[in-house]
């Protein structure tokens, strides 16, 4: 697999700004269609979209960063700049979070559907921004609730608890999530102001404690990081895909547990909605590419039509001021 060229940083009037490197990339990058996993709703203070590309809020662990990635539609060329005591770490891994590191070689689509998406989107790789913590935190708020409430809660307690982006990210009013300390000294009752019951509270708390060793995931192979990630109580194997997906970008993680996924792949390839038992069966053939196809078909806007009532957002929590 082709290694992305960097150019080099601009001058130093740009250096004091913040920090750029500009990449170049083995393939045209389909910027949106790459990144847009990491936005958590339209209203994410952590991420932001313009028509010059992507800004993020983020966490290293060096520290807070805000970053932008800009180039050309389906451009070989990316231009990133950095601002805060996170700017390096994060420069020196925006290969990855372009998909970089991934490789499709292997893959081959046994149906005429993700065939279809992978023409359409042949330049999309599978990203991996390095960041355990910050994946798993949104995941564990986001089980077995609505977008909406997952979400707004997110929302809220980044807002609440964050800290505001270095550099001009701030002026966006972009938000970098607390650190795993701060997440660990939330009240009680913040987390139910926010939608968030005390399980998965609990959970956060607890996967935090262990902040050190969760980060140590990137450097482990799949199983390995599928164990320890999954011996915290509350991660599941949803939780875990999550993570593995977005953290670590590995392609055969699909989605199971989830409310829709197993419907919309089913619906999409044979015309039926099936279950997690019946996605196994039809992605078999994928072994090691699941994910890949998930993504693909997402991205391609093959969902199933809605037509029964929506999950409504539960009532019984005291949510204010999302």
């Amino acid at each position: 697999m082709t290694q992305p060229q960097v150019a080099g940083e601009l001058p130093d009037p740009v250096l004091r700004a913040g920090r750029t490197r500009v990449v170049r990339t083995s393939r045209p990058v389909p910027l949106g269609a790459v990144l847009a996993v990491f936005r958590r709703g339209g209203g994410d203070p952590t991420s932001r979209r313009d028509e010059g590309g992507w800004w993020f809020a983020w966490r290293t662990p060096d520290g807070p960063v805000t970053l932008r990635l800009h180039g050309a539609s389906l451009g070989t060329e990316l231009t990133a700049t950095a601002w805060g005591s996170g700017a390096g770490w994060m420069l020196e891994r925006v290969p990855d979070l372009l998909g970089e590191h991934d490789d499709p070689e292997g893959f081959a689509p046994h149906h005429p559907q993700v065939a279809d998406a992978w023409r359409s989107f042949s330049g999309w790789r599978v990203p991996r921004s390095g960041l355990v913590v910050q994946a798993l935190v949104p995941a564990v708020i986001e089980q077995k609730v609505t977008g909406q409430e997952a979400f707004s809660g997110y929302r809220r307690l980044v807002r609440r608890f964050g800290e505001p982006a270095p550099g001009p990210g701030s002026g966006l009013g972009l938000v970098v999530p607390p650190d795993p300390r701060g997440w660990a000294s939330v009240p009680s009752w913040e987390w139910l102001r926010a939608g968030v019951d005390p399980a998965r509270s609990r959970t956060v708390v607890r996967a935090v404690q262990h902040a050190g060793r969760l980060e140590e995931c990137v450097d482990l192979d799949p199983q390995s990081a599928r164990a320890r990630l999954r011996a915290l109580p509350g991660v599941g194997r949803w939780t875990w895909a999550e993570v593995a997906q977005r953290a670590l970008g590995l392609p055969d993680e699909v989605s199971f547990g989830d409310y829709h996924v197993a419907k919309d792949i089913g619906w999409a390839l044979t015309g039926t909605p099936v279950d997690d038992d019946g996605l196994a069966d039809l992605l078999e053939p994928y072994a090691g590419h699941r994910y890949r196809v998930q993504r693909l078909l997402e991205l391609a806007g093959a969902f199933r039509p809605r037509r029964g009532p929506r999950m409504a957002p539960r009532t019984h929590l005291p949510v204010s001021g999302r």
